[in-house]
């Protein structure tokens, strides 16, 4: 352990029970292990599940992705943790499937199948490693009002997919009906669940109503999992759907990452404040660095592995919160988790099998959620005239290009590609004006620069 990761624990809040460094006993290690794992499974299996329910993918591609969602999502927490080399913040640093890639995976599917999705996300995954070391500067471009704005529309347009989701067929003589009841009984276990004011209600909500939706959809023959031959593990077939690149989803999936790294910066900082841990000065900054490092590493190491991008999950910051236990030693047990649970195929099997209402119904809540998440940055953003003008502007491009992508029909095949994402597209133009647009004085906001 570097001294650096080392550093003082004096400015921890007091109920923190563990910080960084402390030694907690493996017993209890395991338990808050087991908990972090439950905040983030359900958003961990989500994209792809998603992804591949869009593409019409084979139940055994279903079923492989989403095994490998969770297995690159434990080598990623691994490399969070570890820190080695300066690439990994160190801390109690949770990755797993970032949502904001959902929308160029599919339209990068629909062109030219997984080898296009997985290539194009390697081929720009580099992005994040490169400006790593220049992003506290790139704040100043990527301001509140840019990276709401993107939040936001990625939670709005994700939302029909959601709906989607809702209506798809059950397995068995089931009406549509039935399907939209299953979803509402979902979509209330969320919120019973989250209204209960106990910390395990909350922290597993999300997966009990997921297993709640399939028991109940078993008892009444509404799944379908098709027989298989399997065995209990399964080691991982890096590029076993190959790769292909095009350049007219270079825009799209470029400027995600460079999003998604802003994003993560945000995140970082968050868990630091709650480790005790210095949220400026050089170790905070080096840990920014080794995080975004690390999300770009990460995400190269996900494409190659038949997995989509990685990034550092947030939710995870609030069961440190709710715990008080920042220490190190649970992220190692988490990342071998989530590892272990990537080599089992059965598990990828059962969640491939999840009916699609039970799924519609979780994701409606989930893509709300990113939705409201980009509210209360937009909320912390100075929206004066130019800020509502930016926002307003960039929401129009984005949801209208989202909800209707024919208006792009005259444009040339590679040029309506590039735009055809309404999340990057109406980003783009939010970053456009942003930095176009003159700010007034006592509106100008620098980054903080605390760098040496």
């Amino acid at each position: 352990m570097s001294d650096e990761l080392a550093d003082s624990n004096a400015g921890s809040p007091v109920s923190l029970l563990y910080r960084l460094n402390d030694q907690i006993p493996w017993p209890k290690a395991f338990l808050i292990a087991v908990q972090q794992v439950l905040a983030m499974f359900v958003g961990a299996i989500t994209p792809p599940m998603i992804v591949a329910s869009v593409l019409d993918l084979p139940f055994e591609e279903r079923a492989y992705l989403l095994t490998m969602a969770l297995f690159a999502s434990g080598l990623g927490t691994l490399v969070q943790v570890t820190a080695f080399r300066g690439i990994g913040t160190g801390m109690l640093s949770i990755t797993g499937t970032s949502f904001a890639f959902i929308t160029p995976l599919i339209l990068a599917g629909e062109a030219g199948g997984l080898p296009l999705a997985f290539g194009m996300a390697l081929a720009m995954a580099p992005i994040e490693i490169i400006l790593a070391p220049f992003l506290p500067r790139l704040q100043k471009f990527f301001s509140p009002v840019v990276s709401g704005t993107v939040v936001l529309l990625i939670g709005v347009l994700l939302i029909p997919t959601a709906v989607m989701g809702v209506q798809a067929p059950l397995a068995g003589d089931h009406s549509a009906l039935t399907g939209l009841l299953l979803a509402f009984l979902v979509v209330s276990t969320v919120i019973i669940l989250n209204a209960v004011k106990m910390q395990w209600a909350r922290l597993s909500a999300a997966l009990l109503a997921l297993l709640g939706g399939y028991l109940l959809c078993y008892i009444i023959g509404a799944v379908e999992a098709p027989a298989s031959e399997e065995s209990f593990f399964a080691l991982p077939q890096p590029l076993k759907y190959g790769l292909s690149f095009s350049w007219a989803f270079v825009i799209p999936f470029g400027f995600l990452y460079l999003v998604t790294a802003i994003e993560t910066i945000g995140d970082i900082t968050a868990c630091s404040e709650l480790s005790g841990e210095p949220v400026k000065g050089p170790l905070y900054w080096k840990r920014i660095r080794g995080g975004v490092m690390a999300d770009g590493f990460n995400s190269i190491v996900a494409s190659l592995l038949n997995c989509f991008p990685n990034t550092t999950f947030s939710q995870n910051n609030g069961v440190i919160q709710l715990t008080g236990v920042a220490s190190r030693r649970v992220g190692f047990l988490c990342g071998g988790l989530l590892v272990f649970f990537g080599l089992l195929p059965g598990l990828g099997r059962w969640l491939a099998s999840v009916p699609g209402p039970v799924m519609g119904g979780l994701t409606l809540v989930l893509f709300g959620l990113i939705a409201t998440a980009g509210i209360r940055i937009l909320m912390k953003a100075h929206l004066d005239h130019r800020g509502l003008m930016i926002l307003a502007t960039s929401l129009g491009v984005g949801i209208g290009i989202g909800m209707a992508p024919e208006v792009l029909d005259p444009l040339p095949p590679t040029v309506k590609l590039i735009f055809s994402s309404g999340i990057s597209t109406g980003g783009m133009v939010a970053l456009f004006l942003n930095i176009v647009i003159p700010r007034s004085k006592e509106h100008e906001v620098e980054p903080r620069m605390d760098t040496d």
